[in-house]
């Protein structure tokens, strides 16, 4: 079963993404993306699917997963079980990797590391402790404190003595066999034409499927309908605007993040976010003045 594609929005402003969530939630599931991920157990127990690698977890569990390289966490939990937090997550591009070796010599240091993490890398417990506060300050913090804690973590994980690669040594991850399943064609194409005019029609027959069809392979992959899906992603951009750019105006945002109709976007955006584009900006300014105040 080919994995599915994961599309990882990192704002603008920003060097890397970091995240937390819960279970059930819609990227538990076989997929890959671009990026390095680290990601950290923080509940439930199962069994993880790296490559061709099968183990099993529990909390504490802290790996990290290269480029292209599919990758699963399934907990072993109730059917109807919730769990607010279950893993930290921090994913960054190879571009990002290049460009800071560039003006940073010193993080050459990580190369080693990363190389192997086309493997994946599964570290002990002593660097899971002491990666796991870190991680936790760095889903909240801005700023330079944000930079400083990706860097302290980076130290934490090319500096462990426990790290061992999981998949076999001539495991390679063929994106572009992946790339070859239809929905993944489509993920990609909205991602890189996210604020572009496209139907659900359009996406069907790049991807080789009936409108119907694809409606329903699109939902069991993604968790969601095309147009919740699209506008997930859109009002994730408006967020990143809005906080980038405070001169700019909400109808300008509206429109650069893929809109045509201001109405319609400050509907999704209070369904989403539950409040207006206004309040969001006002809040998020409100943070960071208080966050440099501090």
């Amino acid at each position: 079963m080919h994995p599915d594609l994961e599309f990882v929005q990192i704002r603008q402003g920003e060097s890397f993404k970091v995240w937390t969530h819960g279970y059930p939630f819609h990227t538990v599931r076989w997929h890959f993306h671009p990026e390095y991920e680290i990601h950290h157990v923080v509940a439930t127990r199962g069994n993880y699917f790296v490559g061709d690698f099968i183990g099993e977890f529990e909390p504490g569990n802290l790996v990290l997963t290269g480029p292209n390289l599919p990758h699963n966490w399934v907990s072993e939990v109730a059917p109807d079980a919730v769990i607010p937090l279950r893993c930290r997550i921090v994913q960054f591009s190879e571009g990002f990797v290049d460009e800071t070796t560039r003006a940073l010599p010193e993080f050459a240091a990580a190369a080693a590391l990363l190389r192997l993490s086309r493997r994946g890398v599964l570290f002990g417990s002593d660097s899971a402790e002491a990666a796991a506060p870190i991680m936790a300050e760095m889903v909240e913090a801005t700023g330079f404190r944000r930079l400083s804690l990706f860097m302290a973590l980076m130290d934490v994980l090319t500096a462990a003595a426990d790290a061992r690669p999981l998949t076999s040594a001539d495991y390679l991850p063929d994106p572009s066999g992946f790339m070859s399943g239809g929905i993944n064609e489509a993920l990609r194409f909205i991602g890189r034409h996210l604020t572009e005019d496209f139907s659900e029609k359009d996406l069907a027959a790049l991807s080789g499927r009936s409108p119907s069809t694809f409606s329903r392979a699109f939902r069991r992959h993604t968790g969601m309908t095309l147009v919740q899906y699209v506008n997930r992603l859109r009002i994730n951009l408006a967020c990143q605007l809005l906080t980038s750019d405070p001169h700019r105006s909400i109808t300008d945002i509206c429109f650069a993040a893929g809109y045509n109709n201001v109405s319609n976007f400050n509907r999704q955006f209070q369904i989403q976010k539950s409040m207006t584009p206004t309040r969001f900006r006002n809040l998020s300014q409100r943070n960071q003045t208080l966050s440099y105040a501090a």
